[in-house]
């Protein structure tokens, strides 16, 4: 999808493009391969469409491992982002 093709509301996803962020969705917790966790995320954004943004590399806040990579891109539906803000990969953040 080209640049002219997203929506007016969608910009400030687009103009994150090649920048590292700090997503969180709207879910109070997730769980991927049997482990539940906060859903908080940072990564580079790759990809914007009207309807997904895609972060790769993508790093998930696990309690027990607080900067796994996960292995492939993820892609979040932009109506269930409840954070989204610019971050330095390096940055520490507690999970408490």
């Amino acid at each position: 999808m080209n640049e002219e093709q997203i929506h007016p509301e969608n910009k400030l996803f687009l103009e994150m493009k090649g920048k590292d962020v700090l997503l969180v969705t709207q879910s109070k917790q997730l769980n991927i391969l049997g482990q539940v966790f906060r859903p908080i995320f940072t990564g580079k954004v790759i990809e914007v469409t009207n309807g997904f943004i895609t972060l790769d590399p993508v790093i998930i806040k696990l309690h027990n491992a607080p900067f796994y990579k996960f292995p492939t891109p993820l892609s979040f539906a932009l109506e269930h982002i409840a954070v989204f803000t610019p971050f330095d990969p390096n940055r520490k953040i507690p999970l408490i």
